[in-house]
């Protein structure tokens, strides 16, 4: 795998940056992609890395982005993990502006950034027999719950993309990935969709038996991406044990039942 190289978008933080590290440990080449430049550069010095300081909401910035891929080598994997919730309100108490970012955040920067580098993982395809794309959506994507419909809304759109453009590829050497985690417990993601109420953030999560960590879902896309290159992993919906459903979360340690005699 050393001469494959990957981007990776939202690498500054969280599940971004475990893949850029899963990645990195298992031989690839990886440009990270966000928009902390400061933090992107640190993670470089660590590991060998090279990033890049992008707004992938922003067209401008997505095609200096393929313009800067296209000069510095080929493009054999697109894992794109940037986006994020805002707001936990009810649909009638919804802050546009919030779901404007969210829409933007999750869905229009999947295509930007698709409609960029295709090209790329074309030729990447024709002389290795292969590339890959994979998105990080959500269970979200699957499941609505009360408060979460700006969410649910933002990543069912990001998952019917990559559904889209899995059928549009059909009879091209490119696998489109989708993992759709449940409950990870990262820095940053509560966080920002709680307005900073650090307190609030922290009980999402109290309680809770061992919450998927970002170096989990990084595992299964470095599994995915370095899968025989005729496997295609089309879903992968994964959650803590913890976590029956969207909206059935066991707080407090987990046992087996008692077996009475």
């Amino acid at each position: 795998m050393a001469n494959r190289r990957a981007v990776v978008t939202g690498a500054s933080s969280g599940i971004g940056e475990a893949v850029v590290r899963a990645l990195r440990a298992k031989g690839w080449d990886v440009v990270g992609v966000a928009r902390r430049a400061a933090r992107l550069e640190a993670l470089d010095a660590e590991i060998g890395s090279r990033s890049y300081a992008a707004d992938l909401t922003n067209e401008a910035d997505v095609e200096a982005l393929a313009a800067h891929l296209e000069d510095t080598g080929t493009v054999h994997a697109l894992v794109h993990v940037a986006g994020g919730a805002r707001g936990t309100q009810r649909v009638e108490d919804g802050d546009p502006a919030d779901w404007r970012w969210m829409f933007e955040a999750n869905v229009l920067s999947a295509q930007l950034l698709t409609s960029a580098l295709l090209p790329q993982l074309r030729r990447a395809a024709e002389i290795d027999g292969h590339a890959d794309t994979v998105y990080v959506t959500s269970t979200a994507a699957q499941t609505a719950y009360a408060g979460g419909a700006g969410y649910n809304a933002a990543k069912a759109g990001e998952a019917m993309l990559v559904h889209a453009l899995r059928l549009e590829l059909n009879g091209e050497p490119i696998r489109v990935v989708e993992v759709a985690p449940g409950m990870v417990q990262t820095d940053e993601f509560s966080l920002n969709r709680l307005g900073g109420d650090r307190a609030a953030a922290e009980q999402v999560y109290d309680g809770v038996e061992e919450p998927l960590t970002a170096a989990d879902v990084a595992d299964v896309i470095a599994y995915a991406l370095n899968a025989p290159g005729h496997v295609n992993l089309d879903l992968i919906t994964m959650r803590p044990v913890a976590q029956s459903a969207q909206h059935l979360l066991a707080r407090g340690p987990l046992r087996p039942r008692t077996v009475e005699g």
